[in-house]
């Protein structure tokens, strides 16, 4: 009964040991979504609106709608966090989306200005535009039903995702156990001497 409960509890060790050290994901929720014939892709030189603030408190640490001028740079180029040149990917002008962003797409373990290091970041963004795509006359949104089921979507990869690790992770401390119990379940008595 010893070795099952050191098993077990070897077992929970490794599973929550492997879960805890796996970077956070990057979190896309679409608030406005906007039908299109061409998104953004890398390389593009993108136009963003919008407001960050940190995930820990709620205060802004900076927006563009404050300046009145949208933020411009080339997307999937490195020029900003890997949590926009993510984030921010086939997009259409005039979608919303707020990007939750944990420190290993973000700034990591360093501080920056009034961000403190570690940091989980809010983004609201919003594509206002694509160098060299012509603006679209009008802004044609999407049913809501499909946003939710986007949103749905995404959320039950994720979830598919952890339990594909956490089973993995059973797995591998399953092996772990069952090669100690057969190097420790030695019953046969050694008479060498």
């Amino acid at each position: 009964m010893q070795h099952f409960l050191l098993s077990l509890s070897l077992v929970a060790s490794i599973t929550l040991g492997a879960l805890a050290s796996s970077p956070s994901e990057l979190k896309i929720d679409v608030t406005l979504p906007v039908e299109c014939d061409r998104k953004t892709q890398k390389g593009d030189n993108i136009q963003v609106h919008y407001k960050g603030t940190l995930a820990s408190n709620g205060n802004k640490f900076d927006a563009s709608y404050d300046r009145g001028t949208p933020f411009s740079f080339n997307l999937g180029g490195g020029q900003v966090i890997k949590g926009w040149d993510q984030g921010l990917l086939d997009m259409c002008i005039g979608e919303k989306r707020t990007l939750t962003v944990p420190p290993e797409y973000g700034y990591g373990n360093r501080g920056m200005g009034p961000i403190p290091a570690g940091s989980t970041l809010i983004f609201e963004t919003e594509l206002m535009g694509i160098r060299g795509v012509p603006k679209p006359e009008s802004i044609v949104t999407k049913a809501t039903s499909s946003a939710s089921s986007a949103a749905s979507e995404a959320s039950e990869k994720a979830s598919t995702k952890i339990a594909e690790k956490i089973a993995s992770k059973v797995e591998e401390a399953a092996e772990v156990v069952g090669t100690m119990l057969a190097d420790t379940d030695d019953v046969q008595e050694h008479n060498e001497l």
